[in-house]
């Protein structure tokens, strides 16, 4: 049994987060988990040096994309040296993407943060193997914001489709959503706006300059829609004004996403013709001057040069033939900041891809040998179980024992016969007393680690066969972000050589996968005699397998067992 490690040096910085996403419709509130986080660190008596917890102070914005501030100033102040360790309810509440998941890795790369605790009894040192399973923790969740991203999408695409835009309505329109059954929301007119913004086009369309405008409509009264903010509405302002003449929702049209070319005809009620809307544009002078792009690209700041050990960057490059077709592509190269005059070549997005793409299929299980590694496993937790039962009978025997032994060292202590202290004196009990509640002390503190160690392996190891099942398949349909946090989980010292990426497996990969194909290969065997009439049979067939002898006999034979006719 390992002894509890010393929390004395390190400096905690608490950390909770909720945001109104789908993704945290099943997680504890910021309250919740700010009381989940203090009991840990009253228990443990951790120091606690900033925290972030409830709903005064809590950070309630979603994780799946990067730039949350609380969360940033957290990073700042590890990177600072102004803390060196995380307490948090679940490593989900820290990142759903692969940026903010590798600031935190890069952190306990550079020994700037000692460890994340969470408040399940579950501890991530800077070890390789806490580090590749925290990795995964924040691969899992984001997967799992992907999938709710999914959701919702479809939900859009069957919203745009009946005509109505899924976001809000512009001024002098109103959202159903309050009135109506979720999932079918319309888009009105808003009784007390509507009439007063189409006077308006049409004092705009007459020649009135926009301030004109906005004193006429302030005189009648006209405000914005209610928030929690301003409950009753603030007066139009001028900027508002201009994107409210610019803004084709207006002739019934909308786009969407915003700047995605989608356009889409409205089912709402249009306020102005669209000869109406042009002449307006001409009024305003604007020719919609396109804007610079920012380009982000999957795998940069993953990989190193083999050569001069500089970072690997991307560019996109645009070649136009003399036919008039327009071919995009993305080269990953040397940063040369190291060494200007590098010779590595450039490769390719789609060679990268593909060499990735092999790299898991090699880890790439069948569903078969998923549901033998899983059996295996559960099978290993009950012989743990068992081994845990008779540790915990030999520790509570002991801890009696103790418990008995105090109480004799007292009661010699105050016996008539002892009062001279003849037979045990104070400082002698004082001594005995310490030896033996030092002793009971890590007693209780083993045995409430080994159980949580026991399951938090366990539900880690499952996660890592899921990841091989279906890795492969998600880095083929996942986005860029979802193929960056697939790439980090596969190791972290990722080199290119010769237009090749080398990858250097994480530990357990190389551990867990090590004998798959052989496994494979056996299992192929048996699924050939699963018909087969008696348990004789199976028995030979097994006796040629010597990986699934792993697994008890009785069981397997149980598994592949002909019902009696």
């Amino acid at each position: 049994m390992s002894m509890k490690k010393d929390t004395s040096q390190i400096k905690y910085i608490a950390y909770s987060r909720k945001s109104t996403d789908s993704e945290d419709r099943q997680i504890l509130s910021l309250n919740d988990q700010k009381r989940e986080v203090e009991n840990v660190e009253q228990q443990e008596n951790l120091k606690v040096v900033e925290k972030w917890l409830g709903n005064e102070h809590g950070e309630s914005q979603s994780a799946h994309k990067r730039g949350r501030p609380i969360f940033n100033h957290v990073m700042q102040q590890v990177e600072a040296g102004k803390g060196n360790g995380l307490l948090v309810w679940h490593p989900n509440r820290l990142a759903r993407n692969a940026y903010d998941g590798g600031w935190i890795i890069t952190a306990m790369d550079e020994g700037k943060l000692i460890e994340v605790k969470t408040t399940s009894g579950r501890t991530y040192y800077n070890t390789p193997e806490d580090k590749f399973f925290l990795q995964l923790e924040f691969g899992m969740a984001k997967k799992s914001s992907d999938d709710n991203g999914v959701a919702v999408r479809r939900g859009l695409k069957t919203k745009l489709g009946m005509g109505w835009r899924p976001n809000r309505a512009p001024l002098g329109y109103l959202n159903t959503k309050n009135f109506e059954e979720k999932g079918k929301n319309f888009i009105l007119k808003d009784q007390d706006r509507y009439d007063i913004v189409k006077q308006a086009w049409q004092m705009f369309l007459m020649g009135n300059r926009i301030m004109q405008i906005k004193e006429w409509c302030d005189k009648q009264g006209l405000k914005t829609r209610p928030t929690r903010k301003y409950p009753f509405g603030m007066p139009v302002s001028r900027s508002v004004w201009y994107d409210i003449f610019t803004n084709p929702f207006y002739y019934g049209w909308y786009e969407y996403p915003n700047k995605s070319g989608d356009w889409h005809k409205g089912k709402h009620e249009p306020m102005i013709l669209p000869e109406e809307f042009d002449r307006a544009q001409i009024l305003l002078g604007r020719k919609g001057k396109p804007r610079p792009k920012k380009h982000k690209f999957a795998f940069t700041g993953l990989m190193r040069c083999a050569s001069c050990g500089a970072m690997i960057t991307a560019e996109e490059k645009i070649k136009r033939q003399k036919n008039g077709n327009v071919h995009h592509y993305i080269y990953y190269h040397c940063t040369k900041r190291i060494n200007p005059d590098c010779t590595e070549k450039a490769i390719e997005l789609n060679e990268l891809n593909a060499q990735i793409d092999s790299v898991l299929a090699g880890l790439n299980i069948s569903e078969k040998f998923q549901q033998w590694a899983i059996k295996y496993l559960h099978e290993i937790r009950q012989n743990e179980a068992r081994a845990h039962e008779s540790s915990l009978e030999t520790a509570q025997k002991r801890m009696m024992e103790i418990t008995k032994q105090l109480d004799n060292l007292v009661l010699l202590y105050t016996s008539p016969k002892n009062t001279n202290e003849e037979f045990l004196s104070s400082q002698e009990l004082q001594s005995a007393k310490a030896i033996l509640l030092k002793e009971k002390a890590s007693l209780e503190d083993n045995l409430q680690a080994v159980g949580k160690k026991i399951e938090g392996w366990m539900e880690l190891s499952e996660k890592t066969f899921h990841f091989a099942r279906y890795a492969r398949i998600w880095f083929a349909k996942g986005d860029m972000e979802t193929k960056r946090a697939i790439f980090a989980c596969l190791g972290s010292h990722h080199v290119l050589k010769d237009q090749k990426v080398l990858i250097s497996l994480q530990k357990p990969f190389n551990f867990i996968f090590e004998s798959v194909p052989q496994v494979e290969k056996e299992l192929a065997q048996v699924r050939t005699y699963e018909n087969a009439m008696n348990k004789g049979q199976i028995m030979e067939i097994l006796a040629k397998c010597p990986t699934l002898r792993w697994v008890e006999d009785s069981n397997l034979c149980g598994a592949f067992e002909t019902p009696a006719v």
